[in-house]
C-alpha cells in the first residue's frame, strides 16, 4: 500500500503557534528576563496555596461534577453578586474549564455554527482568530478607533446577515485600556439592535486602577446574550492551575457543557476548591492586590518613558504597548526588534504584530508584561537604560 505524506488539518494550517508562549521559551534560551508573557514571578497568596493543600490532604483527588464542583459554582454565583450587582443561577449559567482559554474556546464552540462571523476587535489578544477557525465561524477583525477607543461604526459597517457575534476583551489586553461605561453602552445598543451575541473576556476584571469594572450583564436586555468568561488566572495569581469558567444565558449553556465536557472533562478538582475559598475573600485582598499593582506599573511606565518608549499609562490589567519607532530600523520587523532587545537588554517582549490580522499594524509595538516582582522590574528598566545608552 502506498503511503503518502500526511499534513496539518486545513484549519490549522490558517494560524501560526502562539508567539507570547514562543517569546517565553526564546527567553529562557538566553537568560533574558521575561516580560512577554503574562504571568506574575511572585507567589500565589498563601492562604490560596493552603486551601489547595488540605483539598488533596481530603482527597479531593477525583474528577468533579464536568461543569464545576458544587461549590465552585456556588461561589462564583455569590461574587457574582458581591462584586458585580448582578444575580445569577450557577446551576443554570456556570460552567467551569481548564482556564480562561479554554472557556473561550468552549463558548465559541458551544454556540457558533459553521460559516457564522464574529467580529474581534483589533488589536486582539492571539487566541481570539484561532478559536473562531477551530469553530468553523469566520473571524472579522475590527480596529479600535484613535486611543483605542471602541469604534461602533466601524463595527456596524463590517457586520453583516451572517454576523453572530462579538468579541470584547476588558480590560484590553494588550492595550491596557479600560473601555468607559458610554463605549460599554453603546456596543450593547449595537449588539441588541443587530440581534449579536456578545461573549466578554473580563479575565482581568479585578486589576483595574480608577474605575470598577462595569459587567454588561448589568445592561438591560443583555442577560439573555452575554457569555461572561473569566477565571481565577490573573486575580489570584495562578496562571497554572488552570480554572476559568463562563456565565452563559441557562438557553446557551446545554450546548457549551456538551463541548466543555468532550474537550476537558474536568479542571482540577483540588484547585476549584480552593478557588470557591478565596472568591469569599473579604474585598481587602482585592484593595492590596491593586496597590502592589499600582506600584509595578509606576516601575514599568515611567521606566519606559525615560528610555524612550512611547506609551500610555494603562488603565487596567497588566501590560503597556510601547511604540519602538525611536528604536528600530525602518527595515527591521518589531519581531526582529523583539529578538534583538532578548539578545542585547537581556529583556523579553512580545512583538505587537502578533495582536493584529496584518502584521504591518502592529510593526511599531511591542508589549511589556508587569505582572513581575518589583526587583524584576527595577533590573529590567536598568538593562534598558544600559541598552539605550550603547544605541547612541
Amino acid at each position: 500500500m502506498a503511503s503518502g505524506p500526511f499534513h496539518e488539518s486545513e484549519k490549522a494550517s490558517r494560524f501560526t503557534e502562539s508567539v507570547i508562549r514562543e517569546m517565553t521559551r526564546v527567553a529562557r534560551e538566553h537568560g533574558a528576563i521575561n516580560l512577554a508573557q503574562g504571568f506574575p514571578d511572585f507567589a500565589a497568596p498563601t492562604e490560596l496555596k493552603e486551601a489547595a493543600v488540605r483539598a488533596i490532604r481530603a482527597d479531593v483527588n477525583q474528577y468533579a461534577v464536568t461543569w464545576g464542583s458544587d461549590s465552585l459554582r456556588a461561589a462564583i454565583g455569590h461574587y457574582m453578586q458581591m462584586r458585580r450587582g448582578v444575580m445569577i443561577d450557577p446551576d443554570q449559567q456556570v460552567t467551569v474549564c481548564c482556564g480562561a482559554t479554554e472557556a473561550m474556546m468552549s463558548a465559541m464552540m458551544g454556540v457558533l455554527n459553521e460559516g457564522d462571523e464574529v467580529l474581534i476587535l483589533e488589536p486582539f489578544y492571539e487566541n481570539y482568530g484561532p478559536d473562531g477557525i477551530l469553530s468553523g465561524a469566520v473571524p472579522l477583525f475590527v480596529p479600535l478607533g484613535p486611543g483605542f477607543r471602541l469604534d461602533i461604526d466601524a463595527m456596524k459597517r463590517a457586520s453583516g446577515p451572517r454576523t453572530k457575534a462579538v468579541v470584547l476583551n476588558t480590560p484590553h489586553n494588550p492595550t491596557g485600556r479600560v473601555f468607559s461605561r458610554e463605549e460599554l453602552r453603546e456596543l450593547c445598543a449595537f449588539v441588541m439592535e443587530r440581534n449579536l451575541l456578545l461573549i466578554t473576556d473580563e479575565i482581568y476584571e479585578e486589576i483595574l486602577y480608577e474605575e470598577e469594572h462595569w459587567c454588561p450583564l448589568r445592561e438591560p436586555g443583555m442577560a439573555e446574550r452575554t457569555i461572561v468568561i473569566s477565571g481565577a488566572s490573573k486575580t489570584f495569581s495562578v496562571t497554572g492551575w488552570r480554572v476559568g469558567w463562563i456565565i452563559s444565558p441557562p438557553s446557551l449553556t446545554g450546548g457549551i457543557r456538551k463541548v466543555h465536557d468532550f474537550l476537558t472533562v474536568g479542571a482540577p478538582a483540588p484547585l476549584q476548591e480552593a478557588v470557591a475559598e478565596a472568591l469569599l475573600w473579604p474585598s481587602e485582598y482585592y484593595q492590596d492586590m491593586l496597590a502592589d499593582y499600582r506600584e509595578r506599573r509606576q516601575i514599568m511606565f515611567a521606566g519606559l518613558q525615560e528610555c524612550g518608549f512611547g506609551c500610555d499609562e494603562p488603565e487596567g490589567a497588566y501590560y503597556i504597548m510601547a511604540d519602538i519607532s525611536k528604536w528600530k530600523s525602518r527595515e527591521e520587523s518589531d519581531t526582529d526588534f523583539a529578538m534583538r532587545l532578548i539578545r542585547e537588554a537581556g529583556v523579553a517582549t512580545v512583538p505587537g504584530s502578533s495582536f493584529y490580522q496584518d502584521p504591518a499594524d502592529g510593526r511599531h509595538l511591542i508589549r511589556f508584561c508587569y505582572a513581575k516582582k518589583r526587583e524584576t522590574l527595577h533590573a529590567a528598566v536598568e538593562q534598558l537604560r544600559a541598552w539605550v545608552a550603547k544605541q547612541g
